[in-house]
Protein backbone atom coordinates (compact mmCIF):
# COMPACT_ATOMS: atom_id res chain seq x y z
CA UNK A 1 0.00 0.00 0.00
CA UNK A 2 0.98 3.40 -0.73
CA UNK A 3 1.72 6.07 1.81
CA UNK A 4 -1.46 7.82 0.48
CA UNK A 5 -3.78 4.87 1.38
CA UNK A 6 -6.23 6.12 3.49
CA UNK A 7 -7.37 4.14 6.53
CA UNK A 8 -10.42 3.08 5.17
CA UNK A 9 -8.78 1.68 2.47
CA UNK A 10 -7.15 -0.31 4.96
CA UNK A 11 -10.06 -1.88 6.35
CA UNK A 12 -11.58 -2.71 2.82
CA UNK A 13 -8.36 -4.55 1.88
CA UNK A 14 -8.25 -6.58 5.54
CA UNK A 15 -11.51 -7.50 4.77
CA UNK A 16 -11.06 -8.07 1.30
CA UNK A 17 -8.18 -9.93 2.24
CA UNK A 18 -5.74 -8.23 0.51
CA UNK A 19 -2.65 -6.12 1.68
CA UNK A 20 -2.11 -9.42 3.90
CA UNK A 21 1.84 -10.30 4.90
CA UNK A 22 2.09 -14.08 4.09
CA UNK A 23 -1.27 -14.74 4.80
CA UNK A 24 -1.33 -13.68 7.69
CA UNK A 25 -4.54 -11.78 7.93
CA UNK A 26 -4.45 -8.09 7.94
CA UNK A 27 -0.89 -6.53 8.44
CA UNK A 28 -0.17 -3.67 8.54
CA UNK A 29 3.23 -2.77 7.71
CA UNK A 30 5.95 -0.58 9.09
CA UNK A 31 5.94 1.10 5.98
CA UNK A 32 2.04 1.69 6.20
CA UNK A 33 2.33 2.82 9.75
CA UNK A 34 5.29 5.43 9.00
CA UNK A 35 7.80 3.78 11.72
CA UNK A 36 10.95 5.49 11.84
CA UNK A 37 13.54 3.15 10.71
CA UNK A 38 14.94 0.37 13.05
CA UNK A 39 18.48 0.36 14.32
CA UNK A 40 17.78 -3.38 15.83
CA UNK A 41 19.96 -6.28 14.32
CA UNK A 42 19.88 -8.95 16.59
CA UNK A 43 17.83 -11.49 15.18
CA UNK A 44 15.63 -14.33 16.90
CA UNK A 45 16.08 -17.87 15.96
CA UNK A 46 13.53 -19.39 14.58
CA UNK A 47 11.15 -20.93 15.29
CA UNK A 48 10.44 -19.58 18.28
CA UNK A 49 8.53 -21.63 21.17
CA UNK A 50 7.41 -18.53 23.36
CA UNK A 51 4.77 -16.12 22.91
CA UNK A 52 4.50 -13.40 25.52
CA UNK A 53 1.83 -11.09 25.73
CA UNK A 54 1.38 -7.69 27.13
CA UNK A 55 -0.66 -4.31 27.21
CA UNK A 56 0.75 -1.01 26.00
CA UNK A 57 -0.86 0.52 29.18
CA UNK A 58 -1.43 3.70 26.88
CA UNK A 59 -4.63 5.26 25.07
CA UNK A 60 -6.97 2.87 23.06
CA UNK A 61 -7.05 2.74 19.36
CA UNK A 62 -10.24 1.74 17.20
CA UNK A 63 -10.00 3.01 13.76
CA UNK A 64 -7.00 2.41 11.74
CA UNK A 65 -5.60 6.38 11.75
CA UNK A 66 -5.93 6.47 15.48
CA UNK A 67 -4.19 3.16 15.79
CA UNK A 68 -1.73 4.24 13.53
CA UNK A 69 -0.59 6.95 15.47
CA UNK A 70 -0.74 5.41 18.69
CA UNK A 71 1.82 2.63 17.24
CA UNK A 72 4.46 5.64 16.46
CA UNK A 73 3.72 6.76 19.72
CA UNK A 74 4.69 3.79 21.50
CA UNK A 75 7.75 3.56 18.99
CA UNK A 76 8.88 6.94 19.80
CA UNK A 77 8.33 5.96 23.77
CA UNK A 78 10.72 3.36 23.24
CA UNK A 79 13.13 4.83 20.96
CA UNK A 80 13.29 8.61 22.42
CA UNK A 81 12.60 8.49 25.79
CA UNK A 82 13.97 4.72 26.48
CA UNK A 83 16.77 4.84 24.16
CA UNK A 84 15.78 1.18 22.40
CA UNK A 85 16.85 0.71 18.91
CA UNK A 86 12.90 0.40 17.87
CA UNK A 87 9.36 -0.69 19.31
CA UNK A 88 10.05 -3.09 21.66
CA UNK A 89 7.01 -5.64 20.40
CA UNK A 90 7.09 -7.77 17.79
CA UNK A 91 3.73 -6.90 16.77
CA UNK A 92 0.90 -4.35 18.02
CA UNK A 93 -2.74 -5.02 18.29
CA UNK A 94 -4.89 -2.75 17.43
CA UNK A 95 -8.32 -2.19 18.66
CA UNK A 96 -9.40 -1.66 14.98
CA UNK A 97 -8.33 -5.27 14.41
CA UNK A 98 -5.40 -4.45 12.80
CA UNK A 99 -2.10 -6.20 13.23
CA UNK A 100 1.15 -3.56 13.27
CA UNK A 101 4.27 -5.22 12.51
CA UNK A 102 6.72 -3.99 15.17
CA UNK A 103 9.81 -5.74 14.78
CA UNK A 104 8.19 -8.43 12.65
CA UNK A 105 9.03 -12.33 13.61
CA UNK A 106 12.92 -12.35 12.78
CA UNK A 107 14.27 -9.86 14.98
CA UNK A 108 14.47 -9.32 19.14
CA UNK A 109 12.16 -7.85 20.79
CA UNK A 110 12.86 -5.61 23.91
CA UNK A 111 9.24 -6.61 25.66
CA UNK A 112 10.02 -9.00 28.69
CA UNK A 113 13.30 -8.54 29.92
CA UNK A 114 16.90 -10.72 29.55
CA UNK A 115 15.92 -14.01 30.03
CA UNK A 116 12.43 -13.92 27.39
CA UNK A 117 13.31 -11.41 24.59
CA UNK A 118 15.77 -13.74 23.08
CA UNK A 119 13.34 -16.29 23.31
CA UNK A 120 10.06 -15.28 22.59
CA UNK A 121 7.83 -13.32 20.03
CA UNK A 122 6.25 -10.19 21.76
CA UNK A 123 3.01 -9.48 20.94
CA UNK A 124 1.54 -5.48 23.01
CA UNK A 125 -2.65 -4.86 22.64
CA UNK A 126 -2.61 -1.12 22.39
CA UNK A 127 -4.89 0.16 25.03
CA UNK A 128 -4.85 -0.83 29.17
CA UNK A 129 -6.95 -3.79 29.70
CA UNK A 130 -7.32 -3.82 33.79
CA UNK A 131 -10.69 -3.07 34.04
CA UNK A 132 -12.02 -3.59 30.33
CA UNK A 133 -11.53 -6.30 27.74
CA UNK A 134 -10.34 -5.75 24.20
CA UNK A 135 -12.77 -5.98 21.35
CA UNK A 136 -13.52 -9.36 19.83
CA UNK A 137 -11.69 -8.55 16.40
CA UNK A 138 -8.75 -7.21 18.54
CA UNK A 139 -8.46 -11.04 20.15
CA UNK A 140 -9.29 -12.54 16.46
CA UNK A 141 -6.39 -10.85 14.88
CA UNK A 142 -3.84 -11.90 17.71
CA UNK A 143 -5.42 -15.50 17.56
CA UNK A 144 -5.10 -15.24 13.42
CA UNK A 145 -1.36 -13.53 13.76
CA UNK A 146 -0.48 -16.70 16.34
CA UNK A 147 -2.38 -19.37 13.76
CA UNK A 148 -0.60 -17.85 10.96
CA UNK A 149 3.53 -17.66 12.84
CA UNK A 150 2.47 -21.51 13.39
CA UNK A 151 1.90 -22.24 9.90
CA UNK A 152 4.64 -20.37 8.35
CA UNK A 153 7.10 -21.57 11.05
CA UNK A 154 7.87 -19.00 12.90
CA UNK A 155 6.52 -20.35 15.89
CA UNK A 156 6.45 -23.99 17.20
CA UNK A 157 3.71 -26.09 16.48
CA UNK A 158 3.86 -26.48 20.48
CA UNK A 159 4.61 -22.48 20.64
CA UNK A 160 3.30 -21.39 24.57
CA UNK A 161 1.78 -18.46 25.26
CA UNK A 162 2.31 -16.78 27.90
CA UNK A 163 1.02 -13.42 29.68
CA UNK A 164 3.86 -10.78 30.25
CA UNK A 165 3.34 -10.71 34.26
CA UNK A 166 3.79 -14.73 34.05
CA UNK A 167 7.48 -13.88 33.56
CA UNK A 168 7.86 -10.39 35.12
CA UNK A 169 6.59 -8.99 37.89
CA UNK A 170 4.08 -6.48 35.98
CA UNK A 171 -0.08 -5.63 36.02
CA UNK A 172 0.68 -6.26 32.05
CA UNK A 173 -1.59 -7.34 30.05
CA UNK A 174 -4.27 -6.09 32.74
CA UNK A 175 -6.75 -8.40 34.95
CA UNK A 176 -9.20 -8.32 32.06
CA UNK A 177 -6.94 -9.45 29.01
CA UNK A 178 -5.17 -11.85 31.33
CA UNK A 179 -8.20 -13.64 32.24
CA UNK A 180 -9.11 -14.08 28.32
CA UNK A 181 -5.58 -15.60 27.10
CA UNK A 182 -5.34 -18.10 30.33
CA UNK A 183 -8.14 -19.81 28.17
CA UNK A 184 -6.20 -19.76 24.64
CA UNK A 185 -5.23 -23.49 23.84
CA UNK A 186 -1.79 -22.74 24.05
CA UNK A 187 -1.19 -20.27 27.18
CA UNK A 188 1.13 -22.20 29.78
CA UNK A 189 1.66 -20.33 32.98
CA UNK A 190 5.24 -20.67 33.83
Amino acid sequence: MSRRCTPLAWVLLALLGLGAAKDCGPIVSRREWRALGSKCSQKLRLPVRYVVVSHTAGAVCNTPASCLRQAQNVQHYHMQELGWCDVGYNFMIGEDGLVYEGRGWNIKGAHSGPTWNPIAIGISFMGNYMDRVPPARALRAAQSLLACGAAQGYLTPNYEVKGHRDVQQTLSPGDQLYEIIQQWPHYRSV
